[in-house]
Order: structure tokens, then C-alpha cells, then sequence
């Protein structure tokens, strides 16, 4: 079967994306699809597949697929560049436009369409700190600064969802083994669905450097969702304003957690990376 896809990326966040008003795919089996077409060596390689659907909430429904097969909720980077693959296929002339995902409602604006500069803002709801909700295991109503042990030390969580679940860790220096700390703290038994795990170090209250271990996916040059949970983690801890710039590998996101609304807001570039046919 001949798949016509395209591949882009925010921050080195990087998706395949299938237009699936255009493509019939009920009868593929997706699981399959992710794992073959987001490997790096047999098939497009990426951080994930997502698919552009009919949504019935909103006229457009972004479905997120891990590396591995799984699907997720949500993904920050992913609906930006979501929202510039709308524009510029012709999908959506609006520069504010709703996206259905499998959590929540997500608007997108397009603040500046030139290609090499395509800045779009996302508002990406309140964050939950429910713990039956997030999910955490326990007794604790919330997950706040409290104490984990992974390999014999101990970490201080904050756990939290954006429509996908976070785990943040403040930290002064990444841990030289930040990936195996990540993954150790993804798969703890305490999240049954396991976690996102952002190491955050704060630079001073403006600014914000990431690591990023993604779950089902592994480390990440970026993560959306991610920089707002460092964001309410760090303002929790009182390190950091409101409005911060959140700093990864290859580039900065602007994010701001409005006081009267209690929403996340994420600012930053996207970019078209190539298109073409997937043989599956």
C-alpha cells in the first residue's frame, strides 16, 4: 500500500503526519504502521505518527501514535505543527483554529506564516493535579514535591497531566544517567499508565533548560506538554515567574501560565521538513 505522508518538526520534535481525509486507513493496521514508519533505520523515522481525522467535537481531530505502537492523548509540539500542516495543505484558512485530540479541545493560532519562521501559540488547557486523574497510585490527593526512590536514590516529583501525564524532576545539574533515571521513573509502578519525565533546571525566574524522556518513545529534543509541566512545577517551588522561556537542545518555547484563566499557553517555530510516499 502506497501512504502519502508528510514529516515535520518543532524544536527537533519531529511527527508524520497522513491526511486521512484524503487516505482510507481502516482497513491498516496502525500499531503496525507507527512501529514500521517512525523507525530510524527501516522506515521515515520520527517521534510519532499522527493521523489528521474528522473530529466530532471539532472539525479536525489529531490521533497521536507512539513509536511502539501505542497510542497516546496528547502532544504539544505535534498540534503545532498539526495546526501548520492545516494551513498550509489548504485543510484551514483560519489562523485560530479547535483541535479534537483524545483527552481535550486544543486551540492553535498561527501568529506568523512564513515558512522559515512559522510561530504558532497553543492553548493547552489547565494543568490536573488530581492524582486519580493524572494517574498516580497512592492515597495523595495530589503529587507535589514529593519524595520517590529510583536505583537506591531519592527524587523529588511533582506529577501532573496536560492531557497526558508528567512526572517533573528540579534539578541542579542533568544527572549524567538522566535517560536511565527517566526510564526507571517512566515504568515505577506508581503510574499505571506510566509517565512523561521532564529533568528541569532552572536557569533564573525567566528561564528554564529541559531534558526529556518521553513516554513510549525515549529521550526528545522537545516536548510542549512537557515544558509547561516544568513550568507549574518550578512556579509551585517559587523559582520562576509565570511566563518563561523553556530551553532544550535546539531552540527556546515561550510558555505563560495565565493567572485569571489557569491555562497553559506555548509560543514557538515549526517546520516543514519533507513529504512523500511510505510503502507499507
Amino acid at each position: 500500500m502506497k501512504i502519502e505522508f508528510s514529516k515535520l518538526q518543532a524544536l527537533g520534535n519531529d511527527y508524520i503526519y497522513i491526511n486521512c481525509f484524503k487516505q482510507n486507513l481502516k482497513r491498516v493496521n496502525l500499531k503496525r504502521l507507527s512501529q514500521n514508519i517512525c523507525d530510524r533505520h527501516f522506515g521515515v523515522g520520527g517521534d510519532g505518527l499522527i493521523l489528521i481525522l474528522p473530529g466530532t467535537k471539532a472539525k479536525f481531530k489529531m490521533v497521536f501514535y507512539n513509536p511502539d505502537g501505542t497510542e497516546a492523548e496528547m502532544c504539544g509540539n505535534g498540534v503545532r505543527c498539526f495546526a501548520r500542516y492545516l494551513y498550509q495543505h489548504g485543510l484551514s484558512r483560519k489562523k485560530k483554529e479547535w483541535i479534537e485530540t483524545k483527552k481535550r479541545l486544543i486551540q492553535t493560532e498561527i501568529l506568523d506564516p512564513y515558512p522559515n519562521n512559522f510561530q504558532i501559540k497553543v492553548d493547552m488547557g489547565e494543568p490536573i493535579l488530581d492524582t486519580k486523574k493524572i494517574p498516580v497510585k497512592g492515597s495523595l490527593k495530589f503529587c507535589i514535591q514529593e519524595k520517590l526512590k529510583i536505583g537506591g536514590r531519592i527524587f523529588e516529583i511533582t506529577s501532573l497531566s496536560m492531557g497526558n501525564p508528567h512526572t517533573v524532576v528540579l534539578v541542579k545539574s542533568f544527572p549524567r544517567d538522566w535517560q536511565k533515571v527517566g526510564s526507571l521513573i517512566e515504568n515505577h509502578p506508581i503510574f499505571p499508565e506510566k509517565t512523561n519525565v521532564e529533568f528541569a533546571k532552572i536557569i533564573n525566574p525567566r528561564q528554564i533548560e529541559l531534558r526529556v524522556w518521553e513516554r513510549s518513545a525515549g529521550e526528545t529534543l522537545a516536548s510542549g506538554t512537557g515544558a509547561c509541566a516544568s513550568l507549574v512545577t518550578a512556579f509551585f517551588k517559587g523559582k520562576t515567574n509565570r511566563r518563561v522561556k523553556v530551553i532544550f537542545r535546539c531552540g527556546k518555547l515561550t510558555v505563560e501560565w495565565n493567572e485569571l484563566t489557569n491555562h497553559l499557553f506555548v509560543t514557538g517555530p515549526t517546520y516543514d521538513v519533507f513529504s512523500g510516499i511510505y510503502h507499507f
